[in-house]
């Protein structure tokens, strides 16, 4: 039976929990909890890179975030529903890992593969408490489902100062480097707006969003239901 974490993120591709949380995955980490990320899809139909490269690259940026645990559940790309047979397997990681918080793609997004992984996430949280429901495998109550923005930044009810740890989060960012280096002539790549500057216009953003704080880098989140915090 695998050891319990305190955060679980699921992306729909390997990156995207990088772009969205990738500093607030290294502070929690740093700071002794125990953290894992799930890839719903092996990023199949992305322009540029492969099946292989991809993997290699998520396991480059595992490396640099000190992830407790990554996996992927091979769900199609550009095929996310929400189907029992999507699901399921979402619930299954959600009762293996037993984790107390659990991140997902904000619920708005120009990727329809990260909308569609918001809604999947959303459900499995739920399904995952019911104890009739895939029965053989106990039920988990996850105490919080917190959404991480990738593309669009709306809502924010959650900021996280993240900026002791900003150079963990580039370099797992640039681990990803069939997605975000230029493309030189000559390579069987293709350019795209991931190709165009994209590391640093998602490092203009969480600059902009510490900003207002007085911070160098904040990652934001959303929010559907208020989250309890205890002082001490």
């Amino acid at each position: 039976m695998s050891e319990s974490l305190d955060l679980l993120i699921f992306g729909a591709h390997a990156d995207d929990a990088e772009i969205g949380m990738g500093g607030t995955i290294a502070k929690h980490v740093q700071a002794g909890f125990r953290v894992g990320v799930c890839d719903l899809t092996q990023a199949e139909m992305s322009s540029n890179g492969t099946v292989d490269s991809r993997m290699q690259e998520a396991a480059d940026a595992s490396d640099a975030l000190g992830l407790t645990m990554r996996t992927n559940l091979k769900l199609p790309d550009r095929g996310l529903e929400p189907t029992r047979s999507q699901i399921e397997p979402i619930v299954a990681e959600i009762r293996k890992y037993k984790p107390r918080i659990v991140f997902a793609p904000y619920w708005v997004d120009r990727h329809p593969d990260h909308v569609a992984c918001s809604r999947l996430i959303e459900e499995a949280v739920f399904n995952a408490k019911l104890r009739r429901y895939m029965p053989e495998l106990p039920a988990v109550q996850v105490e919080q489902l917190i959404y991480y923005y990738i593309n669009d930044v709306d809502n924010v009810s959650l900021v996280i100062d993240i900026s002791d740890v900003y150079e963990t989060k580039k370099k797992s960012l640039l681990a990803y480097r069939s997605q975000f280096e230029a493309v030189g002539a000559g390579e069987d790549r293709v350019a795209t707006p991931l190709t165009n500057n994209y590391v640093g216009r998602v490092e203009a953003r969480d600059s902009l969003l510490g900003q207002a704080r007085g911070w160098a880098y904040a990652e934001g989140f959303a929010l559907k239901r208020p989250h309890a915090v205890q002082l001490f």
